[in-house]
């Protein structure tokens, strides 16, 4: 086959279609079986969504996971990679009513597509092993599992006020809602309530906390995110006796039950507050209209943290009164507020508005006393006010009775021991952490497989009637649930009594599908939801890549998820991803005409130093900041037409070399053009080796001069391309490439010796690249003579004696202090030592953003950097 004619340029079409058949009929990327010598390597690509295109943030997602693979794979690991797809969904569901398509059918075509687009990638995945979660091979397992969680009590049902977008029409969990809106929609949620099902996370919150210490190779972030929304607090829950509720809407004893962190500050209350849904605002509205309007207005806003501060606080005097715990003459009104939520805590407060924004903003609209009872030092207690802005910094408690003069810290300790002697209060640990509702009043997802019966109440169905599948003859013309709607899919025989029932219409929240689908990968073709030999074998997943977007929704999920697999006995472990890496985001200008529409880039031309709309070449565009790909800002690469032009491996080239990968990368012709460039410069270099090079497989000569000192450089940069591959920096590893492409090239000895190295070294070069850009290597390789693919041949042997002569350790200060080393060639360039220096990892979370004022680089000693 011929590759490339005299000018360098390569057959795209041909050449990277060749190499794709050959490594499947080579059975390239297929693992190995537990019994496998090898170490294990198992790396994953969070599974796409089958919307019917890529669009660039995939093909960066799922290049780095490649070159990961590939270098393991030549490293000696029996590597598994997989893909599948997340295909249950709502877009499925909403393309059935726009387009009267059924979703099984958008679905499947979708994934036909985007199958074509990945393999055109050269991505080594096994595709023996895909997953389609919409397929009832893969569901029926997760309906066992339901059924299994259920009989451990991790399942229930129960009602509860839930999250509703009434755009979708249906319930979302706490994590789908991001800034009070749906997190697909875009649309206000509301509160409703609704019977749902809930699987019991929280049974599982200290455990999901505690072990995020464990998880060293996940990025400080993202256990941060977690460690927030998980939110562990140490408080103290308070009794409060209520009077004057009236005799319909109360006991003999009414008690509001109070939560807080903050008890040393109790003497600074001046109101309590109860959530809209409190059971408290419930019963008194019953005979309140005013109320029952105040509560209604409640349901319809923005409930996110964000939100809540900024909003105006409402509230409603319900005209019940608290007795202050350590204070019998001071009554404080109870008020229903908007600001205060029944999934905090008890979904009651009490108000210290001086050391609380919102409850200083609550009791400045209604006329409430602001006391300060931390006072800063050196502060007088008696003149020290609160304007407009609460004081919550530290200081001496005073206007405090029995804690005058105690830290917060100690008047929080003496409150609980006084609450606790008279069991008034007890110590209580609490989290934002709330059960995971996942019931979805939608068609196109798993079917939950309960029966309803009048006579039996909640049945679950036998395992031997699995699996529970969707009907195909569903109508999209009502609105509302299809199951629900359907004439006949619903109604089934009670499996215990035999009495006419009902089957449960709401189907699973698809992130139920994502959160164990690792785990079917290790034996997709299983009869039972795991393998207990295969997970054993390849959990935990030892690099996951993914957004970062994904840092609660997803991986909180998959690791409650496992914990209880564990419980029930399908896994071992409780942590299912052992190396976590978030990709940066894939960003391009926008271009928008006057009348402030978005035009594509393939629409715009530019001409004379301006851009101008293609369709109407006197139509000027506006160039717009570079921002994320998205449909919204019609800003998006087609990934088919850069392949078509480009070719996969210059996009490949692309995505891994502009910049660090956990960063964005910004999308510009100059850049895909310099990769394009980059690649025939490389195949131009091995072309032109020709005679200059030794047969394959020749001894090594005895080297001197030039030839020893390029074979000394050869070694060092591929050691360095390792260890930068190792640590997933594939922009760096990429700058070492072209560094070894420029001393390859403008290596000019002559003589046996020179030839030698300089096949080694172009041979090196080869299987360096190879994970980055595969086929451009396999075309290259067989250039050099070989017949051999290089997808099954190991990484090159760096000969660690070339490299101790010739390297230097040097320590790197900040500002006077030694922070770290970094370890470099001797007489490198201090541009090299500048850039090694600042990308080492405790330098970088120092700097972060911060001006450098001056770096100083002392040849093989020392860098200072000055910030």
């Amino acid at each position: 086959m011929t590759d490339a004619d005299t000018s360098g340029h390569i057959d795209i079409s041909n050449s990277e279609a060749h190499w794709q058949s050959a490594w499947e009929a080579a059975d390239a990327f297929k693992p190995g079986t537990p019994n496998d010598p090898r170490p294990k390597y198992y790396v994953l690509e969070m599974f796409p969504y089958p919307s019917g295109r890529l669009h660039m943030g995939h093909v960066r997602n799922y290049t780095m996971g490649d070159v990961v693979a590939r270098f393991r794979r030549a490293r000696g690991f029996n590597v598994l990679h997989p893909m599948g797809w997340d295909a249950f969904g709502l877009p499925a569901e909403n393309a059935a009513i726009n387009k009267s398509v059924h979703p099984a059918q958008w679905t499947k075509t979708n994934i036909e597509s985007m199958r074509v687009q990945m393999k055109a990638l050269g991505l080594s995945l096994n595709w023996d092993r895909e997953i389609t979660t919409c397929n009832v091979s893969y569901y029926r397992h997760q309906q066992s599992l339901f059924l299994d969680f259920l009989d451990r009590g991790l399942v229930y049902r129960g009602v509860r006020d839930v999250n509703w977008d009434p755009v979708e029409r249906t319930v979302l969990a706490n994590e789908q809602v991001i800034d009070g809106r749906g997190w697909r929609s875009g649309a206000v949620v509301e509160r409703r309530s609704l019977a749902q099902w809930f699987l019991a996370i929280t049974k599982a919150g200290e455990s999901l906390l505690t072990s995020l210490d464990g998880l060293k190779r996940w990025p400080e972030k993202v256990r941060v995110m977690q460690e927030n929304w998980i939110g562990r607090s140490e408080g103290l829950t308070m009794r409060f006796v209520l009077s004057n509720v009236p005799p319909d809407g109360g006991s003999e004893e009414d008690v509001l039950e109070i939560y807080t962190t903050r008890h040393d500050t109790i003497f600074g209350a001046s109101f309590c507050a109860i959530a809209p849904d409190h059971p408290l605002a419930v019963r008194l509205a019953q005979g309140n209209s005013g109320l029952r309007d105040f509560i209604t207005s409640c349901k319809s806003q923005d409930t996110s943290e964000v939100s809540r501060s900024i909003m105006e606080k409402k509230g409603f005097d319900t005209g019940v009164v608290a007795s202050h715990p350590f204070n019998e003459a001071q009554a404080l009104p109870v008020y229903v507020a908007n600001f205060v939520l029944m999934d905090y805590g008890t979904g009651a407060i009490f108000g210290c508005p001086a050391h609380d924004q919102r409850d200083l903003e609550f009791a400045h609209k209604y006329n409430l006393p602001v006391l300060p009872v931390v006072i800063p030092e050196g502060e007088n207690p008696d003149s020290f006010a609160i304007g407009d802005e609460a004081f919550t910094g530290v200081g001496v408690l005073r206007h405090s009775a029995f804690l005058e003069g105690m830290t917060p810290e100690e008047g929080r300790e003496e409150i609980a021991c006084r609450m606790e002697d008279t069991g008034c209060g007890w110590r209580t640990i609490h989290y934002r952490l709330r059960d995971w509702g996942v019931s979805r009043q939608r068609y196109w997802g798993c079917p939950i497989p309960i029966i309803h019966c009048e006579v039996c109440g909640i049945v679950p169905v036998s395992r031997e009637d699995l699996p529970v599948q969707l009907p195909d003859d569903v109508s999209f013309d009502e609105p509302g649930n299809p199951l629900e709607n359907h004439p006949t899919w619903k109604n089934v025989l009670c499996s215990r009594c035999g009495v006419e029932a009902t089957r449960e219409t709401d189907t699973l929240d698809t992130f139920v599908d994502s959160s164990w689908y690792f785990a079917r990968f290790c034996a997709p073709q299983s009869d039972t939801p795991t393998d207990t030999e295969a997970v054993n074998y390849w959990l935990p997943v030892d690099q996951y890549i993914g957004g970062i977007e994904h840092a609660i929704l997803h991986l909180l999920y998959s690791r409650y998820f496992t914990r209880a697999m564990k419980e029930t006995g399908h896994v071992t472990l409780d942590e299912p991803f052992e190396g976590l890496f978030t990709q940066g985001m894939v960003c391009h200008e926008t271009y928008q005409t006057a009348d402030g529409r978005f035009v594509e880039p393939d629409d715009v031309v530019r001409r004379e130093g301006k851009v101008f709309f293609s369709d109407d070449p006197k139509t000027e565009v506006t160039v717009g900041p570079s921002e994320k790909m998205s449909k919204s800002r019609s800003n998006i690469v087609n990934p088919d037409v850069v392949v078509a032009r480009y070719g996969a491996d210059v996009a490949r080239w692309f995505m891994l070399s502009d910049s660090p990968p956990e960063r964005d990368v910004y999308w510009t012709e100059a850049g895909i053009e310099g990769a394009a460039r980059f690649r025939r410069r490389f195949w131009r270099l091995v072309e032109a080796a020709g005679d200059d090079l030794c047969p394959p497989e020749s001894p090594m000569p005895a080297l001197e001069g030039e030839a020893a000192e390029m074979r000394r450089a050869v070694h060092r940069i591929v050691a360095a391309v390792t260890d930068e591959l190792e640590r997933l920096r594939f922009n760096r590893a990429v700058a070492h490439i072209y560094e070894l492409v420029n001393d390859v090239a403008g290596f000019q000895e002559q003589g046996a010796g020179a030839a030698w190295v300089r096949r080694e070294a172009l041979e090196f070069l080869v299987k360096i690249t190879a994970p980055a850009m595969p086929h451009l290597a396999e075309s290259a390789w067989r250039a050099l003579g070989h017949d051999t693919l290089v997808a099954l041949l190991p990484w090159p042997i760096v000969d660690d004696s070339l490299l101790v002569d010739n390297m230097v350790t040097m320590a790197v200060q900040v500002n006077g202090k030694r922070r770290s080393e970094i370890t470099v060639v001797r007489g490198a360039s201090q541009d090299h030592i500048a850039q090694e220096a600042l990308a080492c990892d405790k330098v970088e979370k120092i700097v972060d953003g911060r001006e450098i004022r001056n770096l100083i680089v002392v040849p093989d000693r020392i860098v200072n950097i000055v910030v």
